[in-house]
């Protein structure tokens, strides 16, 4: 218990459907709801994320500064990739229902749905989990000092990331005319599975600062 909830009141919330609180939602097989201390008032360090996703589909690279994040597969299978900061490596693990991947506080990641239906409920550690997104990373900061920091010409970076929607979430967009024959297989071909996925078949005008 925490000593500034009222368990008297009778505003005091035990129960929510997490059904009713949409974070982002793409279409109706691609979407996430959310769980956190404004949806109900008695959670402590916990929240959580539904997300829903088909094929293909990626919740796009991002960061939780305030969080870990424990990813449960329900159903279908995802990769869940992240950058591990102390050794510069890209770690993929591929989770089917029931196993789980853990994703350290301030850790790049990326999820991707390897099958349509998946599933997967992200927890972390943190009443409302803080996140920071590629897509907001890419939009906001000034294209004249990427383009000084990285030796960058600034006209083809501008060209480069003029389709990007800040707040993407999940991606690809709905309108992408960047053709999506290619497989997750193709889509990062220089990391290899992380070995504990080997042993299981893969199927075929917003601040950067953000609260869940």
């Amino acid at each position: 218990m925490v000593s500034y909830m009222d368990y008297t009141s009778p505003s005091t919330q035990y129960a929510f459907d997490v059904n009713t609180s949409p974070l982002f939602r793409k279409d109706t097989k691609n979407y996430i709801n959310v769980l956190g201390i404004k949806q109900l008032n008695t959670l402590e360090n916990v929240s959580l994320l539904d997300i829903f996703l088909s094929t293909n589909n990626v919740i796009e690279p991002h960061y939780h500064q305030n969080a870990a994040e424990l990813v449960y597969c329900i159903s279908g299978t995802a990769t869940v990739s992240m950058l591990n900061p102390f050794t510069k490596e890209i770690l993929n693990f591929t989770i089917l229902p029931g196993q789980v991947a853990n994703i350290p506080q301030g850790w790049w990641h990326y999820e991707i749905a390897l099958v349509d239906s998946t599933h997967l409920l992200a927890i972390f550690d943190a009443p409302t989990p803080e996140v920071i997104l590629g897509s907001d990373i890419l939009k906001f900061t000034p294209s004249n000092i990427m383009a000084h920091t990285y030796c960058l010409n600034e006209e083809k970076w501008k060209e480069a990331i003029s389709p990007v929607k800040p707040t993407a979430y999940i991606g690809p967009y709905k309108n992408c005319n960047k053709s999506n024959e290619n497989n997750y297989q193709h889509l990062n071909p220089q990391y290899p599975q992380h070995p504990y996925s080997q042993q299981y078949p893969q199927a075929s005008n917003v601040p950067l600062y953000r609260h869940y």
